[in-house]
């Protein structure tokens, strides 16, 4: 093992992540708002609500057991456990470590799920997501594999029987997230250009394209160091890792937030003409975004929020537009 001392590692680890809890904490608030502002009760997107809460409740419960793993670490234990805190630190055989990782586990579980949600639901079709379904079951094995085998290895979480356990699931949640995140912006790209031909306003769908590119960026540039660094052997990763509970989180709530903020900026179509035939065109060139990015976001954002709402297919006095 190289790099920073375990104990100094746990520290470092706990306040960095405390200060990125706690700007998780005011994303869940806007995140709610967002949900909630001008809808009637039943009117909120139940399953997104509550992967919003379930993100907060798996980070809190992450946060907490972070702090009474340091107070055992360098008070409670100091001077009777064998080795000092370093040793304590690095025994993943601790009940603490091993909730810890399994919170961020069902946390990253979690996340990529709704990833690939949110891929079916743009794409409408089983055969798009089943690779990143496959990677997903892959993630969850690799990863209660990876934990049992480290018990067995109190001493040292980077040797051979536990390390190609933790980096196949490094691998497998990265792949799964760009892959999802690729075929989902692909599939925004295609809409706009398909519709852009025919676009009489302003304004199009690159916005949510640039948001939901900056999600899987926010994650990918987190987990990738961490991945660097179990395969050198550094204790930074556990660092990194402790990083990822909070920003899996932040990226679910920051597609949410952007995508509400741009909803009243700007639109997708502006009338021109009024004739039948410019109607009749419009209205067939329509079809696709109605299809696909309607029932995207309004699986993310409600009817009262969403930033591209359906729209009735027959026009009459001038053309509906798709608000962004």
């Amino acid at each position: 093992m190289s790099g920073m001392p375990l104990d100094t590692a746990a520290i470092m680890s706990t306040v960095l992540e405390g200060i990125l809890y706690g700007f998780s904490i005011l994303m869940f608030v806007g995140t709610m708002w967002t949900l909630t502002h001008k809808n009637r009760t039943q009117a909120v997107n139940r399953p997104i609500a509550t992967v919003a809460i379930l993100l907060l409740l798996l980070s809190t419960a992450h946060m907490i057991v972070d702090i009474v793993r340091i107070e055992e670490g360098l008070v409670k234990y100091r001077h009777t456990f064998k080795g000092g805190p370093p040793a304590f630190f690095a025994d993943v055989a601790q009940v603490t470590f091993v909730t810890k990782n399994a919170i961020y586990i069902m946390q990253t579980l979690l996340g990529d799920g709704v990833v690939i949600y949110r891929c079916y639901v743009v794409w409408q079709s089983m055969l798009i997501i089943i690779l990143p379904s496959i990677l997903w079951c892959i993630t969850g094995f690799t990863a209660v594999y990876s934990i049992s085998q480290a018990t067995s290895n109190a001493g040292n979480i980077f040797a051979p029987a536990t390390g190609q356990w933790i980096q196949a699931f490094f691998a497998s949640t990265l792949s799964t997230n760009l892959l999802s995140s690729g075929l989902l912006a692909y599939r925004i790209w295609m809409i706009e250009c398909s519709i852009s031909t025919s676009r009489t306003r302003s304004g199009s769908t690159m916005p949510v394209l640039r948001v939901l590119v900056d999600a899987a960026l926010l994650y990918s540039v987190t987990l990738l160091p961490a991945l660097v660094c179990f395969i050198c052997s550094n204790n930074g990763q556990f660092v990194m890792i402790d990083l990822l509970i909070p920003i899996i989180s932040i990226a679910f709530y920051m597609v949410l937030i952007r995508i509400a903020i741009r909803r009243p900026q700007s639109y997708l179509f502006r009338g021109g003409g009024t004739s039948d035939t410019e109607r009749g065109n419009r209205q067939h060139a329509m079809k696709p975004l109605q299809v696909h990015i309607s029932q995207f976001t309004q699986n993310d954002i409600n009817d009262g929020t969403s930033p591209y709402s359906e729209r009735p297919s027959t026009y009459k006095q001038e053309p509906d537009a798709v608000s962004e």
